[in-house]
């Protein structure tokens, strides 16, 4: 599968690769490049490959309150959350971006691996609720510019910029079906850690606006990034990927996203949550010259008391990190531990998942 801006990528000499059947750029000059010039100015992402499920009907609130752990009654319209759906176990599905659009409609976005999944799972559940679902994902596509100078690149197409969390439509020649009106939604949020937005519209709009904002981006020192510059960016902010840093195995407790447990409704999974569970998602930054990877173990005191399951090199760092879970008993902040590598020990020290500030 190929999105909107596929065309673009292959003009800008991108590395082209398989993610999940989308045929996306890993890399347009160098991940490193990439990497820091987000950090340090803007860059832009296509993200169109994600997912678009919208929900809809005077139950839609009710029906998404049982679906969600997070309490939907108290997200207002122009507001986004940050959210997953469970199992009847408690265990992560995926986890998504939820947009209350109007009183009666809400735009969830799922990862792009996952679409059908959540999908299904959201039909699955829904025939006592007065709402329709419906996957725009097709003609949906999505444009992420994150870094400290990305307020100054929007502007230079004449978009608002909003807080963190927050959303904001903005009239575009194109007609919009999340809404129903000529307009795309812009989003403060994002996969990076750093100040930054993503915009939500229609195919056509979002080719135009990717094209319009390469005329400017050298102005700003920035690039347009891609999958390997996310990855690296995400993991030294300590932020999940589904289907490695959890696989409808881990609660959000577990995978350290307590925060989205705030619904008091009887939730889909809510009464097999545990808040103590034995293992925690922690942060390890390497002392020594190694780079940690997924499927390492992690040693202390010789025992093996945890695994990675995200690792790399930090650009930002100049160092191999990771994420993963351990113990709790051996989980402390700064508590110095060894990654087992192709048979070769890491030493690492334990952080918070959030590793670069």
């Amino acid at each position: 599968m190929r999105t909107i801006l596929y065309e673009e990528h292959v003009k800008l000499g991108a590395h082209i690769v398989d993610f999940h059947g989308w045929d996306l750029p890993l890399y347009y000059s160098q991940i490193i490049t990439e990497h820091l010039a987000v950090r340090n100015n803007v860059g832009i992402f296509d993200v169109s490959h994600m997912g678009d499920i919208v929900v809809d009907g005077k139950d839609s609130e009710l029906y998404l309150n049982h679906m969600l752990p997070s309490d939907i009654t108290k997200l207002n319209a122009g507001e986004c959350i940050y959210t997953a759906f469970l199992n009847h176990d408690g265990k992560i599905i995926d986890d998504c971006i939820l947009y209350r659009v109007a009183e009666d409609r809400f735009l969830i976005v799922p990862n792009a691996a996952m679409k059908n999944r959540i999908l299904s799972w959201m039909l699955e559940n829904a025939s006592d609720y007065n709402i329709t679902i419906t996957d725009l994902s097709d003609e949906i596509g999505c444009i992420a510019v994150q870094g400290p100078r990305s307020q100054d690149l929007i502007s230079t197409i004449g978009f608002d910029f909003p807080q963190q969390f927050r959303f904001v439509l903005n009239d575009f020649n194109h007609a919009n079906s999340i809404t129903g009106k000529n307009d795309v939604l812009i989003s403060g949020t994002g996969y990076t850690g750093e100040k930054g937005v993503e915009i939500i519209g229609p195919n056509l709009s979002i080719l135009h606006i990717w094209k319009n904002l390469m005329k400017y981006i050298d102005e700003f020192n920035g690039k347009p990034c891609g999958l390997g510059s996310r990855d690296t960016l995400r993991m030294e902010k300590g932020m999940l990927l589904s289907g490695s840093d959890f696989n409808e195995n881990r609660t959000p407790y577990e995978a350290s996203i307590s925060f989205i447990v705030s619904n008091q409704d009887n939730f889909i999974g809510k009464e097999k949550l545990v808040s103590k569970p034995i293992e925690i998602f922690r942060g390890f930054i390497s002392t020594d010259n190694g780079i940690p990877r997924s499927g390492d173990k992690i040693q202390s005191d010789g025992l093996i008391v945890g695994n990675v399951t995200s690792g790399g090199y930090s650009p930002s760092m100049s160092k191999g990190i990771a994420l993963g879970y351990i113990n709790r008993k051996f989980s402390d902040i700064g508590k110095e531990v060894e990654i087992i590598h192709s048979n070769k020990k890491i030493g690492a020290r334990i952080s918070r998942p959030k590793m670069f500030p």
